[in-house]
């Protein structure tokens, strides 16, 4: 699933039967969970808007910095 541009891995957690997506690529954790798809995308973009709004303030890049190989 993407949300705003960022792509989520999607599970289901049958624990406690709902829908669990983290962000991919992101410097730290940026979960969510629902009980549908809608539900899933409406808490997906709140806890990637708190993650993004929290790098912004603390000057951090969201993202993991890619390594470079050697030449």
């Amino acid at each position: 699933m993407t949300i705003n541009g960022y792509q989520a891995i999607i599970a289901f957690d049958s624990d406690v039967q709902m829908f669990r997506g983290e962000f991919a690529g992101l410097n730290d954790g940026a979960d969510f969970c629902a009980k549908n798809v809608d539900a899933l995308r409406h808490e997906g973009a709140i806890s990637l808007r708190v993650f993004l709004e929290a790098c912004a303030e603390y000057g951090i890049d969201p993202c993991k910095l890619r390594q470079s190989t050697p030449s």
